[in-house]
């Protein structure tokens, strides 16, 4: 990794790319300090560690690298945009219309895919700086100005903020290295990485010890679980047309063994974190209930959640692949499956395969996700930590992409020079 960024640094056309990437970075990272006006971020940081910590709160303060619990104006981050795209793309399999324009529509079909997405993102954003004004509203000591005027200051300050986070996203993308979205993730979680390491340094040096080499292992297990892929073979029959012979070549599907990426975590996280916020927004903090069932330290949640990994992997592997759509391609194309006839043992053949990969899969994100949560009931200090299993698997997963982008520049610009 550090051998190709040397390379990618020596690189004029590369270099500006990353100089571009950075500033962007470091331009949202200053938004993140700017406060709200009519808010006191001193209150909110205390409400938001007695009573918020446990709810699904604290994933988006984790996502938006602890802006969100000191009310700046990036405090939504980049979670409107994400919300969009998810209801987008799940609209597009559940509408015709919006399916076609996906899948015929062409660049002209993504270029309108995506601005009905931006403008999602737009009244999402602002939704959520209502609910964000509501919940504080509630909460005394917080909202420093009454009125009609203050609320709407607020709402509209949030709602910019996460419009700004988008479009600073797209120019990543556009201009920078990697994915926008993806690197505005990997900033805010590494920005927690200093208060990671002062909580290590609170530790007994043995804890210490095993937390670093338990993180080192479990970085290991995402790098190799990440390239991991199971490749079904293909052949292709060959065809005559006119004087020239088509296909007889042999290739392989490759389905990866992490197809879900990070997405079933997050999810579970969501769902399993609902009934700690009721519990936050009702006022309750304490009992057996709460204590056993619904707090995030309990057994209970962590089955619950390793139960909701499984079922999310599995209902994200049904949007991403359909076996009989890729069955069918094979044989508009003259490809088969050695030992399976085209049509629908070939499909039936491929849903096999991706079950037993569904379950690899949700059984590799069950342990990085739970592997904090569980090594915090035997050591209190590891809930101190800044970062958890979703966070690593998030930087580990941008870091190899953005390698991978850079590898690909580089070597189509070899290819190029080359050519010339």
């Amino acid at each position: 990794m550090i051998s190709t960024l040397k390379n990618a640094w020596s690189i004029p056309e590369l270099r500006k790319k990353l100089i571009f990437t950075a500033l962007i970075l470091l331009v949202y990272r200053l938004g993140n300090v700017i406060p709200v006006p009519y808010i006191n971020a001193d209150n909110l940081g205390l409400y938001y560690d007695t009573v918020l910590s446990d709810t699904v709160l604290g994933l988006y303060n984790a996502m938006s690298g602890s802006a969100f619990s000191q009310a700046t104006v990036f405090a939504l981050g980049i979670q409107p945009y994400i919300n969009s795209s998810i209801i987008i793309q799940l609209l597009t399999i559940a509408i015709p219309a919006l399916e076609r324009l996906a899948k015929e529509g062409g660049e002209e079909g993504k270029k309108k895919i995506n601005q009905i997405t931006r403008f999602t993102t737009i009244g999402l954003g602002v939704l959520m700086g209502w609910a964000y004004y509501v919940m504080v509203k509630g909460y005394g000591g917080i909202i420093t100005g009454e009125g009609f005027l203050p609320a709407l200051v607020i709402i509209l300050a949030f709602a910019a903020g996460s419009t700004v986070v988008m479009w600073l996203g797209e120019q990543i993308t556009e201009f920078g290295i990697g994915n926008g979205i993806s690197m505005i993730l990997f900033a805010n979680i590494i920005s927690g990485i200093p208060r990671m390491v002062q909580t290590l340094f609170t530790m007994v040096w043995w804890q210490a010890v095993i937390v670093v080499a338990g993180m080192a292992a479990v970085i290991l297990f995402i790098i190799f679980i990440n390239d991991a892929e199971r490749r079904i073979p293909i052949q292709y029959a060959k065809r005559v047309v006119g004087r020239k012979v088509y296909g007889g070549q042999n290739t392989n599907l490759p389905i990866k063994v992490a197809m879900s990426g990070v997405m079933p975590v997050i999810f579970a996280s969501s769902i399993c974190s609902i009934p700690a916020t009721i519990c936050a927004f009702t006022g309750v903090h304490d009992g057996w209930w709460y204590n056993h069932v619904w707090s995030s330290s309990s057994w209970f949640y962590v089955v619950m959640y390793g139960l909701m990994i499984f079922f999310f992997s599995w209902f994200y592997s049904t949007i991403q692949y359909d076996p009989v759509e890729i069955s069918n391609n094979l044989k508009k194309n003259g490809g088969f499956i050695p030992g399976f006839r085209p049509g629908r043992p070939t499909s039936d053949f491929i849903q096999k395969v991706i079950n037993k990969i569904v379950i690899f899969g949700a059984v590799y994100l069950a342990i990085v996700a739970l592997l904090p949560i569980v090594a915090g009931k035997f050591m209190s200090a590891v809930n101190n930590l800044a970062i958890g299993g979703t966070s690593v698997i998030i930087v580990v997963g941008v870091a190899l992409e953005t390698v991978k982008a850079l590898e690909a520049q580089m070597m189509m610009r070899h290819y190029k020079g080359f050519l010339d």
